[in-house]
């Protein structure tokens, strides 16, 4: 980050000044008498905002009244959603009466499984407050991303791996890593939510603008997605029980490897910022097709039962090579003025 030195000076009894650089200051339309306003982040950190820059980039606390009836499942989105808004404390209040021990062991459960640096920091049957406890910048939005894109990649080889032996354990293993890849995604989300009402925090984070923030987050649902799709072939191999063997398995492990190389490429083209490679990546997902039809050569002589199994597979698995077109496009549209031709 570009900076410049510049010396304290005391006047009066109790004031410190300290001078802005005259470029700073013209580029951003300022002059004589404007006010700024003064930020302190944390126990190191300062920051100057002019006018219209001075939003606070995180909320401090949010209150919320829960009915006695309420749905477990209602207040635990209003806990996510306020999370990913970039609360820093989310305090749940009764309206009438106490927090009944279901409301509240939903709430323990979902901020343990789900919610990255929240801790439960009062819980009572007269209320509960969640606080978030990790720093803007202490995992970056590009080291989250890299843990839940390998998190999911390694679910949908555990969830073959499963099929494989008829490891039930393996399978429920892999429903369980579900949260922990949604744990990550609420986690990027928060950081560009609160990213997105700071250009200074826009900077800090390595984000151009608002168009880098879109891209993350739908690179991040698409991410999500394939960890449920891992998900559902767990839950497909605990319902049906029988493992799967011989050439139809190879064939669905081969098909599995070509869509986690394409999300892997695809994933790196919007870290490169890669507008070529991104093309590449959605000309070649096309060849899924042909993986799926070695699948439907290999399963003819299953019997009707594994033959369900085997499709239902197969769309879980191709689901990824959608996605992983999906983030391909994203590279395109955030990086599509390097394909203009140059003037001259």
């Amino acid at each position: 980050m570009e900076g410049e030195s510049r010396k304290i000076q005391f006047t009066g009894r109790s004031t410190y000044v300290v001078s802005l650089p005259k470029g700073w200051v013209t580029d951003l339309g300022l002059s004589q008498g404007d006010q700024v306003v003064l930020v302190r982040r944390g126990a190191k950190a300062l920051e100057i905002h002019p006018p219209g820059d001075a939003a606070p980039a995180r909320r401090e606390e949010a209150v919320v009244e829960i009915g006695q009836d309420e749905d477990e499942s209602a207040i635990i989105r209003k806990v996510i959603s306020l999370y990913i808004v970039g609360f820093g404390s989310i305090s749940l209040r009764p309206r009438s009466g106490r927090l009944s021990p279901s409301q509240r062991d939903a709430v323990k459960g979902a901020v343990r499984r789900m919610l990255m640096g929240a801790e439960i920091t009062s819980d009572s049957s007269s209320g509960m407050t969640v606080q978030v406890l990790v720093g803007l910048l202490e995992l970056s939005i590009g080291g989250a991303f890299r843990r839940m894109v390998h998190l999911a990649k390694s679910m949908s080889g555990d969830a073959l791996l499963a099929l494989a032996e008829g490891n039930r354990a393996l399978a429920e293993g892999v429903i369980l890593a579900d949260d922990e890849v949604d744990r990550f995604g609420f986690y990027i989300i928060r950081q560009l939510a609160i990213a997105i009402r700071s250009e200074h925090v826009l900077a800090e984070m390595g984000l151009k603008g608002a168009g880098d923030c879109l891209g993350y987050r739908i690179a991040v649902k698409n991410v999500e997605r394939t960890g449920d799709h891992a998900a559902y072939i767990a839950r497909d191999m605990l319902e049906h029980g029988r493992p799967l063997r011989g050439g139809v398995l190879e064939r669905l492990r081969e098909m599995n490897e070509f869509c986690l190389g394409s999300l892997d490429a695809a994933c790196l083209a919007l870290f490169k910022e890669d507008h070529a490679g991104a093309e590449q990546i959605i000309s070649e997902t096309a060849g899924i097709s042909a993986y799926e039809e070695r699948v439907h050569e290999a399963s003819g002589s299953l019997d009707a039962g594994q033959t369900y199994l085997v499709r239902r597979t197969s769309e879980n698995i191709r689901r990824i090579s959608e996605y992983a077109s999906d983030i391909a496009e994203i590279v395109l549209n955030l990086n599509i003025e390097k394909a203009l031709k140059r003037p001259g």
